[in-house]
């Protein structure tokens, strides 16, 4: 019967570790022997030669090759060393300084299989780089069915051509394969059923948090580069798109293009992404206004892309609603009392800030500028010195986005205010009970409902839907003048300039001051007809035009004008 191996340590004069000697059914194996610290450490130099590779120590040893190759290497390197008793005589690991550990995958796994997987994954997420196998000839005798095995099966891995087959030519074909980098963001689910729609195939990659997420993430990525042959990543606001411009460069390594479909303003995104400028990305953004600034901040492909609606989801329903959710007028919306407010206390701006926030955020509400920076700049410079001034991008972001809530908050309460004559119905969070505890008469009040299961069925049973967009979109349109007619819903709707682009006249109704909006609420109500009829093109131009698989469609053709074979460059 095999009896375990033991290992004696074996010192010199001094009292340090000299050399390992393993006991094993009636055999003694010596680790190093006569001049093996310098064999194992030119063992170690010979990876110099494949600087393109990712070296893997097969056993630690006492550490001579280790430390070699970590003094030779800036980058990433294996060790697998499942040997426990040998590393509690050694301690080669164990002794390691952290600046060292850092860059040091230790595989432990008793299976060699096992081990392999994760090699595998670690090369996935290295950019699919061949393996180097440096094995340390006291471990290949010691246990030649797993090292033996592993160091045949990287030796194989090494002349693996992950690039060759990663990097091809895109949209060849007339039907493009597109690989969806998805989060938990709710239009996602839009994108993925506007493929369907269209018979588009696609492939899910989960975007997770956290450096174990982001690996993971680059694995899955690169492992449907390969099973799945995309001709284009798609993601929206960035989604997935780390600050350090990792993915940006795997991405042009892997010659993928990536489209990235902001649905929110760009700008409170984009500047925090400086290093992740490639010729390789496209940004599409729903307002057109931001396309110049785009071009501006340095991306060469970026591009007008408004919202729209899912169809199948946004129609005429005849199922029964509950009888509170009826009503002349009706808005659906945030109040924004609390997201300001919760804002506010995790900002912590500097008192400057603070003072003129509120007066601030009116000023910004009336002004032509498409960005806070710009507001500041021009309108009010001393706001400008300290908006600078803040400690770094993501203290001015949390400013922007706060200063921005602020104005749409400002803007709706003065626009809802003017419905307060017909006894509207106020469908949103109790903020609003607190913007309208003075005034008489009071509005009705209705919980938050759900977007995708309630919100489709309640837009027919207005007379009037109501529409006030928020202050972050100054020339775009929101998706409720998409989603509410396609649903049945007549739409009264703030006028923007790029509206023009997106309905005819008399497909919509449009108020371009709030003082406008008691007299047609009060016109459109007395002359039911006339809203049918409004309501009926309007919904007839968004089926025909403003679908989100239209959007998607569009995307990809211009995707295809950019990227697609030979145009690549």
């Amino acid at each position: 019967m095999p009896q375990p191996c033991r290992f004696e340590a074996q010192y010199d004069e001094n009292g340090r570790l000299r050399d390992i000697v393993a006991h094993e059914n009636g055999r003694d194996l010596v680790m190093l022997g006569p001049g093996g610290p310098e064999r194992e450490r030119n063992m170690a130099r010979s990876a110099a030669r494949r600087p393109d590779a990712l070296p893997v120590l097969l056993g630690a040893g006492l550490g001579y090759a280790l430390r070699q190759l970590l003094d030779d290497h800036d980058g990433p390197v294996a060790v697998v060393e499942k040997e426990t008793d040998l590393q509690e005589l050694t301690a080669s690991l164990a002794d390691l300084p952290p600046a060292l550990s850092e860059r040091l995958l230790i595989v432990r796994e008793s299976d060699p299989r096992a081990a392999l997987t994760i090699l595998t994954h670690w090369q996935t997420a290295h950019g699919g780089r061949p393996l180097l196998p440096l094995p340390l000839p006291f471990y290949q005798r010691l246990d030649r069915p797993y090292y033996g095995w592993l160091r045949e099966q990287l030796a194989a891995s090494a002349d693996f051509d992950f690039w060759g087959r990663a990097v091809r030519p895109r949209f060849r074909e007339a039907t493009p394969r597109l690989l969806l980098l998805t989060s938990k963001y709710f239009l996602m689910g839009e994108v993925q059923r506007a493929c369907e729609q269209l018979k588009l195939p696609y492939k899910l990659v989960l975007i997770g948090e956290g450096e174990v997420a982001q690996g993971d993430f680059v694995r899955q990525l690169l492992e449907a580069v390969l099973s799945f042959h995309p001709d284009c990543c798609l993601t929206l606001n960035h989604m997935g798109v780390d600050i350090e411009g990792v993915l940006m460069d795997l991405l042009a390594r892997l010659q993928l293009p990536l489209a990235s479909w902001f649905v929110d303003n760009p700008h409170l995104i984009i500047h925090l992404y400086s290093k992740c400028i490639s010729p390789w990305t496209a940004l599409f953004t729903y307002d057109a206004d931001n396309v110049d600034s785009l071009h501006a901040a340095g991306f060469p492909h970026a591009f007008y892309l408004p919202l729209g609606t899912d169809l199948e989801r946004f129609r005429p329903s005849s199922k029964p609603v509950p009888a509170s959710w009826k009503a002349d007028v009706s808005f659906v919306g945030n109040s924004m009392v609390y997201k300001v407010g919760t804002r506010l206390k995790k900002t912590k701006l500097p008192r400057a800030l603070l003072r003129t926030f509120r007066a601030s955020a009116r000023e910004f509400m009336d002004d032509d500028s498409h960005s806070i920076p710009e507001f500041l700049k021009r309108r009010r410079p001393e706001d400008y010195a300290s908006y600078m001034a803040l400690t770094d991008n993501e203290e001015r972001l949390a400013y922007e986005t706060a200063l921005t809530w602020q104005t749409t908050r400002v803007y709706r309460n003065g626009c809802v205010r003017r419905l307060l004559p017909f006894h509207p119905l106020i469908v949103g969070d109790d903020g609003w009970k607190i913007e309208f505890r003075h005034d008489t008469p009071q509005p009705r009040y209705h919980g938050i409902i759900n977007y995708y299961d309630e919100l489709p069925r309640f837009y027919a049973h207005s007379a009037i839907n109501f529409n006030c967009t928020s202050k972050q979109m100054k020339g775009a349109v929101n998706q409720r003048i998409f989603d509410g007619p396609a649903a049945g819903g007549f739409v009264l709707t703030d006028w923007r300039p790029q509206m023009e682009a997106l309905f005819e006249p008399g497909e919509m109704v449009c108020y371009r001051s709030p003082d406008e909006i008691p007299d047609l609420v009060r016109h459109y109500l007395d002359h039911p007809d006339e809203r049918r009829r409004i309501l009926e093109a309007g919904r007839a131009r968004v089926l025909r035009c403003h679908s989100w698989a239209q959007r998607l469609r569009v995307l990809l053709q211009t995707m295809r004008d950019i990227y697609g074979t030979p145009a690549a460059s």
